[in-house]
């Protein structure tokens, strides 16, 4: 296995509040950046991707969301025999440990340990309760029957630590005698013989490189943004567009690097009328002892993100499936430790982030040059249809309704962002173009499909098409978005894979 980063020792990967130290310092992070977006105020929108043993859900915010069962039902439709929500459902089971056990829904022993949100706060149990004074459902598990509604957050943590791919699936294996990991590797080649992918030739740290052969096949499993760069770097891709750069093609499949999906979110945030835990538990001293706590016994304060509410909700009662999500941050996104008389406390305050799930706006992936060390161009496309411009707009309305409902009131200051001023549908479209961000969920740029479509990269099995010994194992290979964070989606192709590669019969699909 070769893993472009380091392995994944630093603490503040594994203790859950230092995810939003990952985040804003970019560490463990490829450091991509979009190209500029026309319909984002020309803003080159960051793209925190993973580098470091366990990818991205090593650097994630550690939800777990499976998604709607419509999502799996649209790819079955599409032709994608054996994705559908019965026959996907057993997969989910199987990687999952739920802390309540299994059930129709739920698997109890499987390496990925799924918990509640226990963060405390009186300000979660009434933004629970604004969501049903602004009449919506609640549900008592958006990963069940009923994913509509305002529900407690599921976290990917066990033993008040993150429990990431890593954790869940590699360190357990890393005795096997048929397992070499080597990290710091950069793959800038996939190595053919003939049509058959038969290695990778890679850039270690001190510049050197090295080829390693495969005798069975190699799996690809670079992500949205780096899996189509290396196939598009090996020929397999659009015939001109790799004509332009002096690459030669191996496959025409115009469908690399196409098919870009990703969620947009736009946010409001509030002052606090007065301080709550979160505040009083970032002074130094406090933060220190349990970040220490976290990291030796895995308990106390640090083991929680200040958040605790999912919400999947319509923004036209009239929808099938929901097309906003919520995610309430019940603290400042920007705070930092501080000591009175040496450092003031930061102003308290909280935060919702409406979340468009299933956008029309598609973009792409291209190469710079031939270079493997040049990052490849993202073009993210947001916001390219009316359709995802409305429903974002309309979901920012209802995120501002929910605030304003009466359980907030001993809660709600002043609303800092974008502030109260900003009434009409104009203002809010630009307020939107002015700070929207990706909720960091690209997918979709080496298309699963059937062998009859010809923007698909892989078949049902994950095998790229005109080669042989290649297959894509990543969150680029899912054909449409997920309704929700896409970590547990990815979790459950890869554990279907697992079953492809090895020869074993797919797990029965749930007879409802």
């Amino acid at each position: 296995m070769l893993e472009a980063g380091g392995w994944d020792r630093d603490p503040w990967i594994h203790i859950p509040l230092g995810w939003g130290k990952i985040l804003q310092h970019r560490l463990h992070d490829w450091g991509y950046f979009g190209e500029p977006e026309s319909r984002l105020d020309a803003r080159a929108i960051e793209c925190a991707r993973g580098k470091v043993i366990g990818g991205s859900s090593s650097i994630n915010a550690m939800a777990y969301v499976r998604g709607h069962r419509q999502d799996y039902d649209a790819w079955a439709d599409a032709g994608l025999r054996g994705w559908s929500y019965a026959d996907v459902l057993p997969y989910f089971k199987r990687q999952e440990s739920w802390e309540e056990g299994g059930n129709s829904y739920r698997g109890g022993d499987g390496p990925l340990g799924v918990r509640w949100s226990r963060y405390q706060d009186p300000l979660v149990e009434a933004y629970m309760e604004a969501g049903s004074q602004a009449g919506h459902p609640t549900t008592l598990d958006y990963n069940g029957a009923q994913q509509e509604g305002f529900g407690r957050l599921q976290l990917t943590l066990r033993s008040g630590k993150r429990c990431s791919a890593a954790d869940a699936y590699l360190r357990p294996s890393l005795q096997r005698p048929n397992l070499h990991v080597t990290v710091n590797a950069f793959v800038e080649r996939l190595d053919f013989e003939g049509s058959r992918c038969v290695g990778v030739t890679y850039r270690r740290r001190d510049g050197q490189t090295r080829s390693v052969r495969a005798q069975r096949e190699v799996i690809l499993a670079g992500g949205a943004i780096n899996s189509p760069q290396l196939l598009m770097l090996a020929g397999i891709g659009d015939p001109a567009e790799l004509a332009e750069l002096g690459i030669a093609v191996r496959v025409g499949s115009p469908g690399v690097g196409k098919n870009l999906q990703d969620h947009l979110v736009a946010m409001v945030a509030y002052s606090r009328r007065e301080p709550g835990p979160f505040q009083k538990n970032l002074r130094f001293d406090r933060i220190a002892w349990s970040l220490a706590k976290a990291q030796f016994v895995g308990k106390g304060f640090a083991t929680e993100l200040p958040t605790g509410v999912m919400a999947f909700i319509k923004t036209e009662h009239t929808q099938a499936v929901p097309d906003t999500q919520l995610l309430f941050h019940a603290g400042p996104l920007a705070a930092a430790p501080y000591l009175p008389p040496f450092k003031p406390a930061f102003q308290d305050g909280f935060s919702c982030r409406a979340v468009l799930l299933r956008p029309e706006s598609k973009g792409r992936i291209t190469l710079s040059n031939a270079d493997p060390q040049k990052a490849a161009k993202i073009q993210w496309n947001f916001l390219s249809t009316d359709r995802d411009k409305k429903t974002l707009r309309e979901a920012f309305k209802a995120m501002r309704a929910v605030a304003r409902q009466p359980s907030m009131r001993q809660f709600v200051g002043q609303e800092l962002i974008p502030g109260a001023d900003v009434k009409s549908d104009e203002q809010i479209d630009a307020h939107i173009r002015h700070t929207a961000i990706t909720a960091h969920h690209p997918l979709g740029t080496c298309m699963m499909g059937p062998s009859l479509d010809e923007n698909a990269v892989v078949d049902l099995e994950m095998r790229v098409f005109g080669v042989d010994a290649l297959r894509v194992v990543d969150a680029s290979v899912l054909p449409g978005m997920i309704g929700g964070n896409i970590n547990a989606a990815v979790i459950m192709a890869a554990e279907k894979a697992a079953d492809m590669i090895r020869g074993h019969r797919q797990l029965s699909p749930r007879q409802d």
